[in-house]
């Protein structure tokens, strides 16, 4: 599949008047179409079935190159998948997305791409450490919003209970950082920590909530009980 046929189809998903309500909410300068997400899903299934891996790497290179909001959440729908072999080049091309990021829509998609590649080898947490003393905005989020799975888990296991004091660490590293986005990716993260280890969030809260932003810690703090 060409990226001109990837493209055809997803414009032909288009509906007429939401590409510019799109671009307002998504606050986009790059082109917008007006796809839906939910057809967006069913072409990007589509073409992860119809596709080898190789093509399907290449085929997201050149939608996130072509620089169109939904042909970059596109992309990274090709490339979200628990189980891939030999999957070095899909991490290879998600870590190179993430210094362009700039959309929360898209980092968030390319994200849940990320997050399936961190749980399949952890051990890339060591580069995503260094996310976290990015001088870019996104990047540093991208290190909290790629790692959601380590909050969401029950029964942990030893290693990933280290992983998740590790990225806990950066979250209370990042508590200064005043940016409304990393602010709300603390409290989302603590948010869905607290549905599966009520009292380690309350302990983070204890320690940090008084320095977080209020509505950060209101976020944190929405699903416990008595707070």
């Amino acid at each position: 599949m060409t990226l001109d046929d990837a493209l055809a189809s997803l414009k032909a998903q288009a509906e007429p008047g939401r590409a510019e309500q799109m671009a307002a909410y998504h606050k986009q300068s790059r082109a917008v179409l007006g796809v839906p997400n939910p057809a967006a899903n069913d072409l990007t299934r589509t073409w992860r079935q119809a596709l080898s891996l190789e093509e399907r790497v290449n085929l997201a290179r050149a939608l996130w190159e072509s620089d169109i909001f939904e042909a970059r959440i596109a992309a990274a729908k090709l490339l979200t998948q628990a189980r891939i072999k030999e999957d070095a080049p899909v991490w290879e091309l998600l870590q190179a997305w993430v210094p362009g990021f700039d959309s929360w829509a898209i980092a968030d998609h390319a994200c849940s791409a990320i997050s399936k590649r961190l749980q399949a080898a952890p051990e890339r947490l060591d580069t995503v450490e260094a996310w976290t003393r990015s001088d870019h905005m996104w990047s540093r989020r991208a290190a909290l919003v790629a790692t959601l799975p380590w909050a969401k888990m029950n029964n942990l296991k030893p290693a990933d209970h280290q992983h998740r004091e590790r990225i806990l660490g950066w979250a209370a590293f990042y508590v200064p950082d005043r940016n409304w986005f990393i602010q709300k990716a603390i409290g989302w993260w603590l948010r869905d920590l607290s549905k599966h280890d009520a009292e380690r969030t309350r302990a983070f809260l204890a320690e940090h909530g008084a320095a977080m932003k209020p509505f950060a810690r209101k976020e944190a703090a929405k699903y416990l009980k008595d707070d």
